[in-house]
């Protein structure tokens, strides 16, 4: 797409890794995720898109173009993972066709990658409610109150 000349994409994979590097030397904890679609949910979503103005915004001439030429996309990351994947630093795949799941086990892997430790507290005991007989809670105004749809 004529983002970068060859020279361009060459010095960026060569690059990246040592400055990734850097940074988890630097102490920051450096993590990678790439949600992977198929091309029939690719398809699906941007069919989608289409159809629904709502989600139009969503849809770029890029994303139009990424269609055209997915094998070529599919080759960039795969080259893009064979060269910035290092120990310091790797890649993980979160399988992305159900957005909710894909969501959730991404939020749970990276939880896994922090270390956490227990944090001392205090026991807290809830004190029993104090009743009074003779008080009785005032009806608000159905105006008031937010409709329940679901």
């Amino acid at each position: 797409m004529g983002f970068a000349t060859p020279d361009q994409v060459e010095q960026f994979f060569q690059d990246v890794p040592e400055f990734e590097r850097m940074l988890v030397r630097s102490g920051i904890r450096l993590i990678k995720y790439w949600f992977s679609i198929t091309d029939e949910e690719q398809q699906l979503r941007f069919l989608m898109r289409i159809h629904d103005p709502l989600k139009q915004w969503k849809l770029s001439p890029m994303d139009l173009q990424s269609r055209v030429r997915w094998e070529d996309y599919t080759k960039a990351k795969e080259e893009t993972f064979a060269r910035t994947n290092i120990p310091e630093a790797p890649w993980f795949v979160v399988e992305g066709n159900d957005k909710k799941r894909a969501r959730l086990n991404c939020i749970r892997h990276l939880l896994s990658q922090i270390p956490y430790e227990e944090v001392p507290h205090e026991q807290i005991t809830l004190p029993e409610r104090v009743f009074n007989p003779d008080y009785e809670r005032e009806h608000l105004p159905e105006q008031l109150f937010v409709p329940n749809h679901y």
